[in-house]
C-alpha cells in the first residue's frame, strides 16, 4: 500500500513486459463509497495486472470484482495476508485467515460477478493458527468455490505483538510448507512470497512451485526486474525492452512519462520517488539519489529536475 502505485507499476513495466503486475491493496470502501475512478485508473501499458482487494463483504468484493472487469483487469485477487492494523478492525487482510468459510465465500462471490481470473494472497498462518494441517485445510475450504490459484507468504502473521513491519521480518520462513502444498494439491497454481530478494533466489522455488511473488526486492532495486524476460520467461535478446538495456535507457523512458502525467497535474515527487533506487549500488547513484531527495520533494519541481538527476550519473560516469 502507498508503494505499488500506477507510477511505480509504469516502471516495472518499462523494465518487463511479462511480469505480472499488481495493484496496491485497494479496500472495497474506497471504492464502493469513494472515488472509483481514482483507485481504478491504470496506464494501458501496465498489462498484464492483477488489481488486489481487501475486505470481507461479499456483496462488495462481488460490485468491486465486476468493475475489475470492467476496467479490463486481468485479475482480480483478494488479499488474506495483510498484517496491518488499520485493516484489521475492518475484518480486512490476514485476520481472515481465522475464517476460511468466509473467504470461501467471499471468494465465490467475486467468480459469480466477474469472468476473469478470481485469485487469493494469504499467509501460512496466523497467531495459534500455526500448522501444516490448518494451512492445508484453509486451503481446501477455499478452494471449494472454484478458486485454484494461491499466492502464499510463507510466514505466519502475529496480529498481536508485531507491528507489520516485523510479520514482514520476524516470524521464520517455511517454505517447506508452500512446496508440500504443491505437492499435495498439484491441480492448483501455488505462487510461493516472501523473504525472496534475487532473480537467483527465484530459481530453485521454481523447481518446486509455479511461480514467485516479488514485493520489497523490486522496490528497493527496481533494476532487478529488467532480468526477469530474459532469464525467467526465456525472451531473446532483441525482444528485450529498450527500457531494460540500461539504468540510463529506464530513466530517460521514465522521464519521458514524468513529463507526460506532469502536464497532466501530476506532481513530480509522486512519480520520481518511485526511481530513486534506479541506480542503486552504481556509480554517481548517490548523487542522483541525493539530487531527487533535494530538489524533485518541491512542491514547484518540474520534471527538468529528474532530467538533471539523470544528468549526474552520466556526467559522474564519464
Amino acid at each position: 500500500m502507498d508503494w505499488s502505485d500506477q507510477h511505480f507499476r509504469y516502471l516495472c513495466r518499462l523494465l518487463s513486459r511479462h511480469t505480472l503486475l499488481y495493484t496496491e491493496m485497494v479496500t472495497t470502501g474506497a471504492i464502493v463509497h469513494g472515488d472509483a475512478e481514482r483507485f481504478l485508473a491504470y496506464n494501458s501499458e501496465e498489462h498484464p495486472l492483477a488489481l488486489q482487494l481487501g475486505g470481507s463483504n461479499a456483496n462488495e468484493l462481488a460490485h468491486c470484482a465486476k468493475l475489475a472487469e470492467q476496467y479490463d483487469y486481468d485479475e482480480v485477487n483478494l488479499n488474506v495476508g495483510c498484517p496491518s492494523d488499520r485493516v484489521q478492525n475492518n475484518m480486512i487482510g490476514a485476520c481472515l485467515m481465522a475464517h476460511p468459510g468466509l473467504v470461501r465465500d467471499c471468494l465465490a462471490a467475486m467468480r459469480d460477478a466477474c469472468d476473469i481470473p478470481v485469485t487469493i494472497k494469504h499467509r501460512i498462518g496466523i497467531d495459534e493458527l500455526d500448522s501444516e494441517q490448518y494451512l492445508q485445510d484453509f486451503v481446501e475450504t477455499v478452494a471449494e468455490c472454484g478458486v485454484d490459484t494461491f499466492i502464499v507468504h510463507a510466514r505466519i502473521a502475529i496480529l498481536q505483538g508485531l507491528s507489520p513491519k516485523e510479520n514482514r521480518e520476524v516470524p521464520p520462513l517455511k517454505y517447506d510448507w508452500v512446496y508440500r502444498l504443491k505437492e499435495r494439491y498439484p491441480q492448483f497454481n501455488i505462487i510461493i512470497n516472501g523473504g525472496i530478494a534475487t532473480l537467483d533466489d527465484c530459481l530453485p522455488h521454481l523447481d518446486k512451485v509455479d511461480g514467485v511473488m516479488l514485493g520489497r526486492a523490486i522496490y528497493h532495486q527496481p533494476w532487478l526486474i529488467s532480468e526477469v524476460d530474459r532469464r525467467l520467461f526465456g525472451v531473446a535478446e532483441e525482444a528485450i525492452p529498450p527500457a531494460a538495456r540500461s539504468r540510463v535507457a529506464a530513466a530517460e523512458a521514465y522521464l519521458a512519462y514524468i513529463e507526460r502525467r506532469h502536464a497532466e497535474g501530476v506532481p513530480v515527487w509522486a512519480m520520481a520517488r518511485h526511481a530513486l533506487n534506479l541506480f542503486h549500488a552504481q556509480k554517481g547513484g548517490r548523487a542522483y539519489r541525493r539530487h531527487l531527495s533535494t530538489h524533485a520533494v518541491r512542491r514547484d519541481a518540474a520534471p527538468g529536475v529528474f532530467a538533471d538527476a539523470i544528468n549526474e550519473v552520466t556526467r559522474f560516469a564519464s
